[in-house]
């Protein structure tokens, strides 16, 4: 079955607009264009709509943006930090069983407000609902996000067959961006930037079930690509650099010194 005109999971695509504007406190509208980078997407088609999950990255941190696209072209979204994706994952499994429990849709049995199963979350400034609902077209998870200080409420709906592979397809993004709150370490070091020429490189360290790795990005304007190097292989890797550095240093001759040599960089005594 279809959820589409159900009646109360959209509004118009101004409203979504304001509140990406307004309802996010990791997204700054003043940051958009070359400030936010996007580092990841999947797109997901459930029944007679399409998802767009992706990983964007602003000087406030990371975080996803997912995006409905009905049949009729209307468009909504929420953002979510990646706290706040770790969490809506759990949620999904819960829901997921939850469904899967459930016979055959029953009008007789269906509450005045269609609600099978709620939950909320809170994070920050911002307020989401998890509704599990059922209608004359069918079921479906409605995602509501709100802020404290008031504005327009932003809300998806994701048909309720679509849940697992919804789940799935954000798992893949938590697991390569280091989002799994259950993993996380405080305590890892920060990431660093590189720019070189027209090219950004970066150095972020993360941890996930199989340990502590570094993933290195090199992102162009139309053009991305990483690789992970485990934490154990670190010093290793790094020995290799240096070796090629230090083969591409141009070779520096002797130089005395008071009674030594400099040697490359290092001034020589003779043996100790």
């Amino acid at each position: 079955m279809s959820d589409l005109g159900s009646g109360d999971e959209g509004s118009s695509s101004q409203k979504y607009q304001q509140g990406m504007d307004q309802g996010n406190a990791d997204y700054d509208p003043a940051q958009q264009g070359q400030m936010e980078q996007e580092l990841a997407t999947k797109m997901l088609q459930i029944q007679s709509k399409r998802f767009y999950l992706d990983v964007k990255q602003n000087r406030r941190g990371r975080f996803i943006k997912v995006a409905e696209i009905g049949a009729d072209g209307r468009r909504s979204q929420i953002f979510l930090a990646l706290t706040t994706a770790g969490e809506f994952r759990d949620h999904l499994n819960a829901f997921s069983d939850f469904y899967s429990s459930l016979g055959p849709p029953n009008p007789d049995t269906v509450p005045d407000d269609g609600k099978l199963k709620s939950e909320m979350m809170l994070k920050e400034n911002r307020r989401y609902y998890l509704d599990l609902k059922e209608n004359s077209r069918g079921r479906f998870l409605r995602v509501s996000q709100t802020i404290t200080r008031g504005g327009p409420r932003s809300q998806i709906a994701i048909p309720a067959q679509g849940m697992i592979e919804f789940r799935d397809a954000l798992t893949d993004l938590l697991e390569e961006f280091n989002c799994d709150d259950h993993t996380y370490k405080p305590d890892l070091p920060d990431g660093r930037h590189l720019h070189v020429d027209n090219k950004n490189f970066y150095f972020d360290v993360g941890q996930n079930n199989r340990g502590v790795y570094m993933r290195i990005s090199e992102v162009k304007s139309n053009f991305r690509t990483s690789i992970t190097v485990p934490e154990k292989s670190w010093h290793r890797f790094r020995d290799i650099l240096a070796e090629y550095c230090d083969k591409a240093r141009p070779p520096i001759h002797d130089q005395p010194v008071g009674n030594g040599t400099i040697r490359g960089q290092q001034q020589y005594t003779g043996p100790k």
